[in-house]
């Protein structure tokens, strides 16, 4: 990656939903805006994931077409976050504090207090709509605020 391009690191359980919309989304307006940060995501707990089939879910690809982003496939398949990805990343965002906070505390000590967090339910909890919704307006916010020079 470009020394002068930042990276944010997005996380949730299965670097299979919510994660990689969060990434896709966000890497479309930042090179359509020419933003100086690039995003990428993985999975906090892969093996809770065991019925995920493919490298992203396939409401994820719809909704990037419906909202006019194309995805170059193939896509990785679902990536464990690692120690050194952290470390590397300008700023990590999971997905759900309540449902990653616990994890980062067991798998990753000491990583649970210097993430952000966003409060984006899995299908358990709310409807795909709902999800990739939230997903859009937090997207909206940080590279609102990325191109107004925001770093937080």
């Amino acid at each position: 990656m470009n020394q002068d391009v930042r990276q944010i690191l997005f996380l949730c359980t299965g670097n299979y939903y919510r994660s990689r919309f969060a990434e896709l989304l966000f890497n479309a307006h930042a090179t359509k805006l020419n933003l100086s940060w690039r995003a990428d995501s993985r999975g906090l707990a892969l093996e809770r994931g065991i019925g995920n089939l493919g490298s992203v879910a396939r409401c994820v690809l719809e909704r990037m077409e419906d909202l006019g982003h194309s995805v170059r496939l193939p896509l990785p398949q679902p990536r464990q976050v690692s120690h050194d990805e952290l470390s590397a990343a300008a700023r990590v965002i999971c997905l759900k504090e309540a449902e990653h906070r616990p994890l980062l505390s067991e798998r990753y000590a000491g990583w649970q207090d210097r993430v952000e967090y966003w409060h984006i339910h899995d299908i358990d909890f709310a409807t795909v709509e709902e999800t990739l919704s939230g997903i859009e307006r937090n997207i909206a916010d940080l590279v609102k605020s990325l191109s107004n020079g925001g770093q937080e």
